[in-house]
């Protein structure tokens, strides 16, 4: 193999490719070769044969990543390209996550025929998501509304949004504008009062870890300023132990030197929620510094709920 090219590893629907075509051509234009150098392959993760019921049954994240490790570590693939929000907290012994090449709109859409908004709902209407999260959020906000299940890939939940059979949904801004549907964004959520999951619209790229090679590779296209946001919202999710069954919102935005930090935390039902927010300056071991924030903020919201957040973590709700 050309030592500037890679395999590259994907799932196989439209916004997954195409964000492994983006890694491609960045790859591409890095090393001077053409997006042919870095082929891509696809497979059917866990998580894709998974549509009549939520992934929490069937354990969660990692369910869109272990096809993927396991073709890293027979060395069928060099690089898998994954959505970062997917990648379990702890990343898997062996697998090495060499870069966050970009990050794109990291809110979600509100998209309804509806409504203009989520308050502007008709009362006791019908919301769609998968999401424990965005059903938490919703409920917290309107708890009269009704949640059904919804999957399948973007072009498959606008479709059933279409059909009539719910109300509204919610989508990740950042998979609309790249797939060029984000005219079906009735609004934007805001941030503050809607926080994303954790790494919502930034590209991941792992590789295994004694390539030293591919990593060297991968780092070319790094980009270091969403790094410090990254690790602060995953130090979030790691103090609470976060997982598919953890209805967690958390974005970091950096601008200068100075880091703001925003998450919550829910019970599925909407009924409880707990709220983090602090801004600070980034000096020093910059990485260390957004760790301990994350981190530390993350534990206070377990000692602040107690029992309760125990509760949820003991019976699979959360």
């Amino acid at each position: 193999m050309n030592p500037s090219s890679l395999k590259l590893g994907s799932r196989g629907s439209p916004l997954a490719l195409t964000q492994a075509r983006l890694v491609a051509a960045m790859l591409a234009q890095s090393s001077g070769n053409t997006p042919a150098q870095f082929p891509i392959e696809t497979f059917v993760t866990s998580g894709d044969r998974i549509l009549d019921r939520r992934l929490t049954e069937d354990g969660g994240k990692g369910l869109f990543t272990k096809e993927l490790d396991e073709a890293l570590l027979d060395r069928r693939i060099d690089a898998a390209v994954h959505s970062l929000k997917d990648l379990p907290t702890r990343m898997p012994p062996g697998i090495l996550l060499a870069a966050i090449p970009a990050r794109e709109d990291p809110r979600d859409a509100f998209i309804s025929s509806k409504a203009k908004d989520l308050m502007s709902l008709p009362q006791g209407a019908v919301i769609g998501t998968a999401s424990l999260r965005r059903q938490a959020q919703a409920l917290h906000a309107r708890p009269d509304l009704k949640i059904v299940p919804l999957r399948g890939s973007v072009e498959t939940r606008l479709k059933k949004l279409q059909a009539g059979t719910m109300d509204a949904t919610f989508l990740a801004m950042a998979g609309m504008k790249r797939l060029g549907l984000a005219h079906h964004a009735t609004s934007v959520m805001d941030a503050a009062a809607f926080p994303p999951a954790p790494g919502q619209g930034a590209l991941a790229i792992t590789c295994r870890a004694d390539d030293d090679k591919t990593a060297i590779l991968l780092d070319r296209i790094n980009r270091s300023e969403f790094n410090a946001a990254i690790i602060a919202e995953r130090a979030f999710l790691e103090a609470l132990d976060g997982s598919c069954r953890t209805p967690i919102g958390a974005l970091a935005l950096c601008w200068e030197n100075t880091l703001e930090f925003r998450g919550e935390v829910l019970t599925p039902d909407g009924v409880h929620c707990w709220r983090r927010q602090q801004t600070i300056a980034l000096a020093g071991d910059v990485r260390k510094t957004v760790y301990d924030l994350g981190f530390a903020l993350g534990r206070s919201i377990r000692e602040e709920a107690g029992d309760r957040f125990a509760a949820h973590m003991g019976d699979g709700g959360w």
